[in-house]
């Protein structure tokens, strides 16, 4: 079986990831093939990803995208790990360049994804165009990867020349609802401008919320022969309303649930949850100086690339020189690795009766003999926030970055892993932690649920407010401290239990072949 997949990223080459997607595309792949696959990943050159690593470059093709005739080379590029019967491709045109060498560029809320949705849709006819000519050979199945590469439904679907590929298998994996893509039908960067004369069926792509609005993750859901989601619990969570008011966070559909609950009912739907690699090599552990030293280094690095010192590096940096001048250990260390959205970060902003944050509230009861140390990057507002807390609490130490060595070194340090994501379509993070005995504290909702057991391998809460839910994540890391602290000999077979946790990519990928791809 030949398997095609189209994303935005791949993590399976070099500078091909900025998130999660990116993991999926490395880990799939291999998995598949394993299991006797052929697959064929392709991404977007966003202007650079052909710079390197060319194995070899494709013939150009001529398609029509924007009105305007276009070309298009695809370059395969050379895996971070060679594997039998995987292979990587870019796709370079002058339209994929539009945003600069990134890999998403950052639109303003007032014209949300014009950059984005213009070259995927781009990215996409270039790949539709490779298939039909059969630059990659014949293809049984097209996997689909989120909104950015929901525009090949679109073509097979209705565009004269693309209808051809409807009888390939196409099916479309939904990683995250809170971004779909949205643009016009009309006007500048809107569907109609890049495939114009097309004709379509309105109903079938556009937004359920706004009739002047076009929708490809919308688009994806409806159009594909198979939908994806990456649990099994979240697959149920977005056939749901999403609701958030100033008490209550429900995620759910973000406005998709009726699509999403009619390819339940149409039996198109399926939650399969993601797996995670365990076959990384293990050094010795470092020592906690060690650990100070290293992530005070990349704080270095970090602060070099820009033309101010952030707050938050320069205190980060203090508090870091003093740990790694200091003889003693935390008695608990808590980590975190994550983007700095509203996903991850309401709980720890939002103030109860109780608590003035669910973070201050966590850095409280934790004391001045722990430690937390949170890593990411993301939203200006929750960086803040999270800046502002380091600067007030000895205890915490906000690392405003991310590298691969300063998450790996967290994952394994660390006594607790913090997670109290509102909403989680599967999680990675949580599974990296347990593979090296960080037993995960977690808000037992989509991935989460699914991977976490309370008291077994990791902790969790629940809550149907968000007071109920803030007040759950300080008591729970209360609980788990009281734990580590009484009964020693449990909180380490919890421990060696998150260890032993497997969430297995052949499980995954078997899956696929018996519940999606046929």
């Amino acid at each position: 079986m030949h398997v095609l997949m189209l994303a935005s990223e791949n993590d399976g080459i070099e500078g091909g990831k900025i998130g999660g997607i990116g993991d999926v595309l490395r880990d799939v792949p291999p998995a598949l093939a394993k299991d006797g696959c052929r697959v064929t990943v392709i991404t977007p050159s966003y202007g650079f990803l052909h710079e390197k690593n060319v194995v070899k470059e494709s013939d150009a093709v001529s398609f029509s995208f924007n009105g305007q005739g276009q070309l298009a080379v695809a370059y395969e590029v050379k895996g971070k790990r060679a594997v039998k019967n995987v292979s990587h491709w870019v796709i370079d045109s002058l339209c994929i360049h539009a945003g600069g060498p990134r890999i998403y560029a950052d639109d303003p809320p007032d014209n949300p994804f014009s950059t984005d949705a213009f070259r995927f849709a781009c990215f996409c006819t270039a790949a539709a165009e490779g298939i039909r000519t059969g630059a990659w050979g014949e293809v049984d199945v097209v996997h689909l990867h989120d909104w950015h590469a929901a525009f090949f439904a679109i073509l097979r679907e209705y565009h004269a020349i693309y209808r051809e590929l409807k009888p390939i298998r196409t099916v479309f994996t939904i990683h995250n609802l809170a971004y779909q893509g949205v643009r016009p039908f009309n006007g500048y960067a809107s569907l109609n401008s890049w495939f114009p004369g097309m004709w379509y069926d309105y109903g079938k792509l556009v937004d359920p919320r706004w009739p002047s609005v076009f929708n490809p993750m919308a688009s994806g859901i409806r159009l594909s022969d198979a939908v994806h989601a990456v649990s099994p619990t979240y697959a149920e969570e977005i056939t749901r309303p999403t609701w958030r008011t100033d008490e209550r966070a429900i995620y759910g559909g973000e406005g998709l649930e009726r699509e999403i609950a009619e390819a339940r009912g149409e039996n198109r739907l399926l939650g399969i949850l993601n797996g995670c690699d365990y076959s990384r090599k293990k050094g010795k552990k470092p020592s906690f100086k060690t650990l100070a030293d290293r992530l005070r280094q990349h704080l270095v690095r970090w602060a070099g690339t820009r033309d101010y010192l952030l707050p938050a590096h320069f205190i980060a940096y203090a508090k870091l020189d003093a740990l790694a001048r200091n003889e003693h250990e935390p008695e608990m260390l808590l980590t975190s690795v994550g983007r700095i959205t509203e996903q991850k970060m309401l709980l720890m902003q939002a103030g109860t009766d109780k608590h003035p944050s669910g973070l201050e509230g966590v850095l409280d009861v934790l004391g001045e003999n722990g430690l937390f140390i949170l890593l990411g990057t993301g939203e200006s507002g929750y960086e803040n926030f999270l800046s502002r807390v380091s600067g007030r609490y000895d205890n915490f130490i906000f690392l405003c970055g991310y590298s691969d060595e300063c998450a790996n070194l967290l994952y394994r340090m660390g006594d607790l892993f913090v997670m109290p994501s509102s909403f989680e379509p599967c999680g990675i993070s949580q599974m990296l932690a347990m593979r090296e005995g960080q037993p995960p504290l977690v808000h037992h909702v989509g991935g989460l649920r699914d991977t976490v057991e309370d008291g077994v391998n990791g902790f969790a809460f629940t809550g149907e407010t968000i007071e109920e839910q803030v007040n759950g994540f300080v008591e729970t890391v209360r609980r788990v401290i009281k734990l580590k602290r009484k009964d020693a000999s449990r909180y380490k077979k919890i421990r060696e239990k998150a260890k032993k946790s497997r969430f297995l990519w052949g499980d995954t990928v078997r899956a696929y072949k018996e519940k999606l791809y046929t």
